[in-house]
């Protein structure tokens, strides 16, 4: 199992490149998608599946230009509406990775999809959790952006 942290310090936006067993997982992808095609193609690895945590007001992603060259399905959380193809998970749903499992922990707050990632490693312990903007090194993610955004 690979975990690949790709930052970009101006946006403060991390995307995460998971290649376990020759698939790979992106999550959150930066809008600029050739690097994704790139690590894949030199681990020999196919890109499957596109997990975004949630809607981004801050950054392009580049999640419908990474599954239109790949093939990839993008994944949001539940109540998640697009104009887009896309794969609307549950609550507990889980995808497999290779060896890995990705599971959906439904998370609104930052936004009414807002939703965590928990990797599960081959030796079924759960390793890492993909928070997108729902939790932050000694903070939490902006709860009033849904609430001012749906008048609630």
């Amino acid at each position: 199992m690979k975990i690949e942290q790709i930052y970009t310090g101006c946006l403060s936006q991390g995307a995460y490149y998971i290649e376990s067993k020759g698939e790979v997982a992106i999550i959150d992808p930066l809008r600029e998608t050739d690097q994704y095609i790139e690590k894949a193609e030199q681990d020999g690895a196919t890109i499957k599946y596109i997990f975004e945590t949630h809607f981004h007001a801050d950054f392009v992603s580049g999640h419908i230009d990474l599954a239109k060259k790949t093939g990839a399905t993008i994944v949001f959380g539940p109540t998640a509406k697009t104009g887009y193809e896309m794969h609307e998970a549950t609550d507990g749903e889980q995808f497999k990775i290779g060896d890995i499992t990705i599971t959906v922990l439904h998370t609104p707050g930052h936004t009414l999809e807002s939703t965590c990632f928990l990797l599960t490693d081959e030796n079924g312990k759960a390793t890492t959790l993909f928070s997108g903007d729902t939790l932050f090194i000694g903070d939490v993610g902006r709860p009033d952006l849904a609430q001012g955004a749906t008048g609630m």
